[in-house]
This record gives structure tokens, C-alpha cells and sequence, in this order.
């Protein structure tokens, strides 16, 4: 486990475990389960106090797969507002769901069917710290 905490606002924490458990009532994956275990030790923060270097709802984070050395750049979004061609994340998704919680510097493995991924987290950017307009 973990040393570190996933830190949430309240409403992104009801929001996000909503989500998880409607899905959850549906289908089980490891990426939901995963969600789930980290929604539950979720620490509530404020928005003004919300760690800058963790990935939270919102974060653009700048990351590098350890194996291939591709970098790739995203914002962890709500599933509606995804869009990978605009390099928007769910949090959903299983590299979302992996990223959440991370923080900058450390290290990331991603369960993908072709084996374990490892993502290294260069940069962690808060929307409130990056100007972001919303």
C-alpha cells in the first residue's frame, strides 16, 4: 500500500463513488475495484489545500512509460468530459484509475492484458496552480 493518500474534495469524492458503484452494480474489472480501494481511504481536502503535486481530478500530469520511453501528456477528467484526442483522461479508464493519487516523481504501474506497464510521473499541474479556466 501506498504511503501516500488520495486526497479528493468532497464532492469529486461523492461524485467519483457514485460512478464507481453504479458501474460496480453492472460489471466488475480490476480498474473499478482498484477505484473502489482507493475511494475508501480517500482523505476529504479542500480545493485551496489539495496537494500540488498529487494527481487529482483535473491535474495535468506529464508522464513517461518507463519501458518504451514514449512521454505522454493528460488532464484526469470525469468520464463525459474525456477525450483523448484532446488529451482528456477518464478516470475511469485504466491508466486513469492508476494515475489517480500518484504523485510527481514516482512511479505508476498500469495492469494492461499484455503485462504490467510502469509510468513515471514527471509533472503534476493543479488547474488553480496552471491558470485554468473552467
Amino acid at each position: 500500500m501506498s504511503s501516500s493518500s488520495l486526497h479528493l474534495t468532497d464532492s469529486d469524492l461523492r461524485r467519483l463513488r457514485a460512478l464507481v458503484d453504479a458501474d460496480l452494480r453492472t460489471r466488475t474489472t480490476a480498474t473499478l475495484e482498484t477505484l473502489h480501494g482507493k475511494l475508501t481511504h480517500a482523505v476529504v481536502t479542500e480545493p485551496s489545500a489539495l496537494p500540488p503535486d498529487f494527481v487529482t481530478l483535473g491535474s495535468f500530469v506529464k508522464i513517461e512509460d518507463i519501458y518504451t520511453g514514449e512521454v505522454e501528456e493528460y488532464t484526469l477528467t470525469y468520464p463525459e468530459q474525456a477525450d483523448i484526442g484532446s488529451c482528456r483522461l477518464s478516470v475511469l479508464s485504466p491508466v486513469g484509475a492508476a494515475l489517480l493519487g500518484a504523485r510527481e516523481g514516482g512511479i505508476v504501474d498500469w495492469p494492461t492484458p499484455g503485462g504490467i506497464r510502469r509510468l513515471k510521473v514527471h509533472r503534476v499541474t493543479q488547474p488553480a496552480l496552471a491558470g485554468a479556466e473552467d
